[in-house]
């Protein structure tokens, strides 16, 4: 399947600028589990141009909110351009600060979906944080996560999660809550 004309034009866009997004798989993948899920309320750290946030906002039931945090102000204002024209910015909320800040003071619980795809060297502080504000069920997803070192021992004995690693990218880690 050929992918949205939106996300394409992203994808050129990201190329041409030499810009990290996630890869067609990753937002095709993204897109079925959001799908599959019905997710309505989503997390993700590392917007960057905001392919993957897309991606799962257009596979989101209408209502469904996607809050986002991207330090690079730079690549916010491309991400929230892409959203507008997406028409999918009413259901956006992108925050420009650093991840760990937002995550200690995150207020929203009972997420759906945890995406996260920014520096793996924070990967096993970033799984601590996000974790609690996961719904029973609800899934954290690491993309990139076999580039940081000892993360994928943590995350796949986890107590907390039902976890494997998938061949997407770098390793994509996915783990559902349990507990």
């Amino acid at each position: 399947m050929e992918p949205n004309p939106i996300l394409l034009e992203l994808e050129q866009r990201a190329h041409k600028d030499g810009v990290s997004i996630v890869s067609r798989e990753t937002g095709r993948f993204l897109s079925v589990i959001v799908t599959a899920m019905q997710a309505s309320r989503i997390l993700e750290v590392g917007t960057s141009y905001g392919y993957s946030t897309l991606s799962m906002a257009l596979a989101q039931p209408r209502m469904g909110r996607i809050w986002t945090i991207e330090r690079d102000a730079a690549h916010a204002a491309v991400a929230l351009q892409y959203f507008r024209r997406a028409g999918e910015d009413d259901y956006i909320e992108l925050f420009n600060t650093p991840a760990a800040e937002m995550l200690e003071n995150f207020p929203h619980r009972n997420l759906d979906i945890v995406f996260i795809a920014t520096a793996p060297r924070e990967y096993g502080r970033y799984l601590e944080l996000v974790i609690p504000m996961l719904k029973l069920s609800g899934l954290a997803i690491f993309y990139g996560c076999a580039l940081a070192e000892g993360f994928v021992r943590l995350f796949l004995a986890h107590p907390a999660l039902d976890a494997t690693i998938l061949p997407l990218g770098e390793g994509t880690g996915i783990g559902a809550r349990r507990q």
